[in-house]
């Protein structure tokens, strides 16, 4: 794989609950907005920034996925599939299992498959550990210095705090640039782990840095009632 190309990781292997009944019969990444699968929207915004390598992990109806993928000859990108059929690995162990799919070399960018948002994908800088974050309403909250270091997370409904408190309270978009630098880390965890877990525990040794997105438009498409708002996104 030439040094320059751009690669990304689509989180699709989710069971959807929140999206049932429409998740009974298909999995969440081919749920429709705006006429096309949330999947569509996440791979077109993927390649119109320069991403030629995608992978995709898949469980829930993972065929269907595969057979969409197929029928739409890849939409002219060299993506793959880290299958994970057997298991559903959380996000941590999604990227573990997939790792041998991309150049080790370079940084992976991750996206959810159900968010919707107007960032700047070819914005994002490439050197380090990157989360994506936006100042907004939320019970969670990342917390980095006043350089925009991870220190910590925070859930204010409960109180729980992991890591250490810090100046600033950003919120996930679900959006973050995993470093190979972080790779061998990964040898130390098990199989089924969530990623921002790992994130918590390296950041005492790695820096992994924030990006907050000014004037971020986000929209999780997680439940029904998000999907007229997903249709209004979209226009």
């Amino acid at each position: 794989m030439c040094a320059f190309m751009k690669q990304a990781m689509i989180f699709a292997a989710g069971l959807g609950t929140r999206l049932k009944p429409l998740t009974d019969t298909m999995p969440k990444a081919l749920v429709r907005v705006g006429g096309q699968p949330l999947l569509w929207h996440v791979i077109h915004k993927l390649k119109h920034a320069g991403y030629e390598r995608i992978v995709i992990n898949v469980h829930h109806f993972a065929g269907q996925i595969v057979d969409y993928l197929k029928a739409n000859d890849n939409f002219g990108l060299d993506i793959r599939i880290s299958d994970e059929s057997d298991m559903l690995l959380e996000t941590g162990g999604g990227i573990k299992k997939a790792l041998p799919l991309f150049d080790p070399t370079e940084p992976i960018l991750i996206h959810n498959v159900d968010i919707l948002s107007n960032l700047d994908l070819t914005a994002l800088p490439t050197d380090a550990p990157l989360l994506v974050v936006s100042q907004r309403q939320t019970k969670r909250y990342l917390l980095f210095d006043d350089t925009m270091r991870l220190q910590g997370w925070t859930n204010i409904e409960t109180g729980e705090v992991k890591g250490t408190r810090a100046e600033r309270e950003l919120a996930f978009s679900g959006i973050h640039m995993f470093h190979p630098s972080l790779a061998p880390l990964l040898a130390d965890w098990p199989e089924r782990f969530p990623i921002m877990d790992f994130y918590l525990k390296a950041c005492g040794s790695h820096l992994i840095r924030g990006y907050e997105a000014k004037d971020l438009r986000l929209l999780d498409v997680g439940k029904l009632d998000t999907l007229d708002k997903a249709e209004d996104f979209i226009k």
